[in-house]
């Protein structure tokens, strides 16, 4: 029994090794699938798959995450100020249009 418990760490600290490995160097899996039927191309699958750390990622120009609103939560607030700040913007060009337009009133002479 004390074989096996040894040989599960062995197993365990080997799997641990190669996922560090793969994340500090990366992993890049890429493949084409194609289906043709009388040479006639009805599919093409383009498959690409990169495993490695954010760092890693960052390091080699991999930063889709940051800009996907779907990913970034922080996005949807940042677009909600934003649209609110033009929507107050287009109220004071408004009012700002109007003041400008309309003549400033005539001082009347004070009267003696």
């Amino acid at each position: 029994m004390g074989t096996e418990l040894q040989l599960g760490r062995h197993q365990a600290s080997g799997l641990v090794d190669v996922l560090d490995r793969v994340l500090d160097k990366g992993l890049v899996i890429a493949g084409d699938i194609k289906v043709s039927l009388a040479e006639v191309e009805l599919l093409t699958v383009r498959i690409r798959l990169i495993v490695c750390s954010i760092a890693k990622a960052q390091q080699i120009g991999l930063d889709w995450w940051k800009y996907d609103h779907h990913l970034a939560p922080g996005r949807n607030r940042d677009q909600a100020e934003n649209e609110a700040l033009r929507q107050q913007v287009r109220q004071l060009e408004r009012k700002l249009e109007t003041l400008t337009r309309t003549p400033p009133a005539r001082r009347s002479a004070p009267r003696r």
